[in-house]
C-alpha cells in the first residue's frame, strides 16, 4: 500500500495547526506586509510563480504545513499515482480498483517515463494523431468535393468537455488560420441546433468522446448531429472520429473514420491531456502547440515532486487551501483569473476539485471527521469587480481567493491611455484586489469600512501561451490530488454522480410509458410519477 491511511486530525501536526489557526498570522497590523514578506513568499516552477504573502500565516504557520504535507506522505502517494499503484479504491469496500496514469500522458519527454507502459500508450496515440494531422494539413485528407476542413465539433460531457474547452477557449490566440472549433455538451436539444445552425457540415469534422461508449448525453447529441448529416446528404461515417476506450461500442470503423483511445486508468476530469483534449486540440492548434501543452504540463508534473513546498507551488497551494478551510474555517474558493481567455477555467476546476474531493468517506470507508473539499467558483476579472467583489471585500462570508494573472498580453495589440497599457491596467487590478482584501482600510463611516485579513494568493506567468496553459492545468489538478491525499479521501471516483443517473433513467422510463398510452402504474415508484404530475407533464383522467 503506498499511501498513509491517517486521517488529517491524527498527524501530529494538526494540534500545532490548529493552536496556530486561533491566532492567525494578521493582514492588517502596521507592516504585516512588508518588502521582505513579499519577496520571501514566493514559490516558482514551470513558468508559474506563486505569491502567497496576503495569506494568514507566518514563518511558524508555514513551518507547519510542511510538516503536514511531510507526515502525510502526499509525495510518496503522488509518486506512487505517478508510477502505476491502484489509488482509485476505498479498502474493505467494492470500487472501482484503478489505477490514475493522467500524467503518463505527458511523460513521453523523459528517458525514464514513471509507468513506462502507460507512457507508450500514449506516445502511440501521439504518433496516430500526428499523422491523421498531417494528412488534414498536406490536404490529403478532404472532403468529396476536394475542400479541406475547417471546423470541428466536440461532442462530450462533463470530462469530455469541460477541460478540453477550457483549454481551447484560453489558447484560441493560437488557432491555425480557418480552423474553428465548436462544443455541444448539454442534452438539453437546443444546445446542439444552435451550433449546427454555424456549420458547413460538408468541411465539418465530428469528435465524440465517451471512454465507455455509452454516456447517455453523448450519444443522444451523436444521434441528433448524425441525423443532420443525413439530412444534408452526407454519409456520417466520412465525418466522425471516435475518442473513447478500446474495444469500447463506438470503437467502430464501420460508423467512424478514425478511433483514438482513452485508457482505463484515466479519470474524465484528469483527461485533456489525453486524446479527449488532444485530437479536438490538435485540429484547432496544431500538433506543435499541442505539443507545448503536454511540455508545460509535464514540467508541473515534475516540480510537484519537489519536498520542500517553497519549490512546490501545487502542494504549497493545496496546504495553502487547507489551511484556510479546515483551520480558519472558509468552506469556498474563488478562483478569479485576470485574462478573459480563461473564462472557462473556473468552470473546468468545479468539476476537477468537487467532484474529486467533494467526499465524505475516507479511504478506510469510515465517516471523514473533519471537511473535506470546498466549494469552488469564479469568473474573470475585471469583470467580477462589477459583480461579486463587493461580497468578497465587506460581505460576512470570508472567500479565500486564487488569482490568476499574466504579464503580457496573448495577442500584443494594446492601448497606451494615461500613461498605462490595458495589460498594466488588468494587472494593477489584480495585485490591488489581493493587497486589498488583505489589508482592508479603517473608516469612521462603517458603510466605508474594510476589515480586510481576506486570504488570497497569486498565481502569475509572463504570457498565456500552450506551454503555461499546460502548466497551469497540471498545477491545479496536483493541488486537488494532494488535498485529496491529506484528507485521506478518494480523488478519483465519483458515486455521487450515479443515482441521479439511475432517478433519471426511471423518469424517462414513464415518459415512454406515457408516449405509448400505456398503464401507469402508480404503486411502483410513486415519488417520481408524483413529481413528473407536479411538473405538468401528464393530467389524471
Amino acid at each position: 500500500m503506498v499511501w498513509n491511511t491517517t486521517n488529517l486530525d491524527e498527524l501530529p501536526v494538526y494540534g500545532k495547526l490548529m493552536k496556530l489557526a486561533r491566532n492567525p498570522f494578521d493582514l492588517t497590523a502596521s507592516g504585516a506586509i512588508s518588502p521582505e514578506r513579499i519577496k520571501a513568499y514566493k514559490a516558482s516552477a514551470a513558468g508559474f510563480d506563486l505569491l502567497f504573502a496576503t495569506q494568514r500565516l507566518d514563518g511558524a504557520g508555514l513551518n507547519g504545513l510542511q510538516q503536514l504535507a511531510d507526515q502525510s506522505g502526499a509525495l510518496d502517494q503522488f509518486h506512487g499515482m505517478k508510477s502505476g499503484a491502484v489509488m482509485n479504491r476505498i479498502d474493505g469496500h467494492e470500487s472501482e480498483e484503478r489505477q490514475v496514469l493522467h500524467t503518463a500522458c505527458r511523460d513521453i519527454f523523459n528517458e525514464t517515463p514513471c509507468h513506462v507502459e502507460a507512457a507508450g500508450q500514449a506516445k502511440e496515440q501521439l504518433e496516430k494523431l500526428k499523422a491523421f494531422l498531417a494528412e488534414l494539413d498536406k490536404g490529403e485528407l478532404v472532403n468529396e468535393q476536394g475542400e479541406s476542413y475547417t471546423d470541428y465539433v466536440n461532442i462530450g460531457i462533463g470530462g469530455s468537455d469541460l477541460g478540453p474547452r477550457a483549454v481551447y477557449h484560453a489558447l484560441s490566440a493560437y488557432l491555425l488560420k480557418s480552423r474553428r472549433v465548436h462544443f455541444i455538451s448539454n442534452v438539453d436539444p437546443d444546445d446542439a441546433a444552435a451550433v449546427l445552425k454555424k456549420l458547413d457540415l460538408s468541411r465539418t469534422l465530428v469528435g465524440v468522446v465517451s471512454k465507455s461508449g455509452s454516456t447517455l448525453e453523448t450519444l443522444t447529441n451523436e444521434e441528433i448531429v448524425r441525423g443532420a448529416y443525413v439530412e444534408a446528404g452526407l454519409n456520417p461515417k466520412k465525418f466522425f472520429v471516435a475518442i473513447t476506450g478500446q474495444s469500447s461500442p463506438m470503437d467502430n470503423p464501420e460508423k467512424y473514420l478514425r478511433s483514438f483511445y482513452m485508457y482505463d486508468y484515466i479519470g474524465g476530469r484528469y483527461s485533456a491531456t489525453s486524446m479527449v483534449g488532444a485530437v479536438m486540440l490538435g485540429f484547432g492548434l496544431g500538433y506543435d502547440a499541442l505539443i507545448e501543452i503536454l511540455r508545460g504540463a509535464n514540467d508541473m508534473d515534475k516540480a510537484a515532486e519537489e519536498k520542500d513546498i517553497k519549490k512546490n507551488p501545487a502542494l504549497l497551494l493545496a496546504l495553502l487551501g487547507i489551511w484556510n478551510h479546515n483551520f480558519l474555517g472558509h468552506g469556498t474558493v474563488a478562483v478569479l483569473p485576470y485574462s478573459q481567455a480563461l473564462l472557462r477555467f473556473p468552470a473546468h476546476l468545479q468539476q476537477c476539485d468537487m467532484e474529486s474531493n467533494g467526499k465524505s468517506v475516507t479511504r478506510n470507508g469510515e465517516k471523514v471527521s473533519g471537511v473535506t473539499g470546498p466549494i469552488i467558483w469564479g469568473e474573470p476579472g475585471t469583470n467580477g469587480q462589477h459583480a461579486f467583489y463587493q461580497l468578497l471585500h465587506q460581505g460576512t462570508t470570508v472567500v479565500p481567493a486564487e488569482f490568476i494573472g499574466f504579464r503580457q498580453s496573448q495577442y500584443g495589440e494594446d492601448l497606451l491611455l494615461k500613461g498605462t497599457t490595458s495589460q498594466e491596467k488588468l494587472v494593477a487590478n489584480l495585485l490591488a484586489q489581493s493587497l486589498a482584501l488583505a489589508t482592508g482600510r479603517k473608516d469612521d463611516n462603517p458603510n466605508r469600512f474594510f476589515s480586510g485579513n481576506r486570504p488570497s494568493s497569486v498565481l502569475l506567468s509572463d504570457k498565456l501561451t500552450p506551454y503555461t496553459m499546460g502548466g497551469l492545468l497540471a498545477l491545479y489538478e496536483a493541488k486537488i490530488v494532494f488535498q485529496g491525499f491529506i484528507w485521506n479521501i478518494n480523488s478519483f471516483d465519483q458515486e455521487g454522480v450515479q443515482l441521479g443517473k439511475v432517478l433519471a433513467n426511471r423518469f424517462l422510463e414513464h415518459f415512454n410509458i406515457l408516449r405509448q398510452a400505456g398503464e401507469k402504474d402508480r404503486e411502483q415508484h410513486p415519488e417520481s410519477w408524483l413529481m413528473l404530475e407536479a411538473a405538468g407533464f401528464f393530467q389524471e383522467d
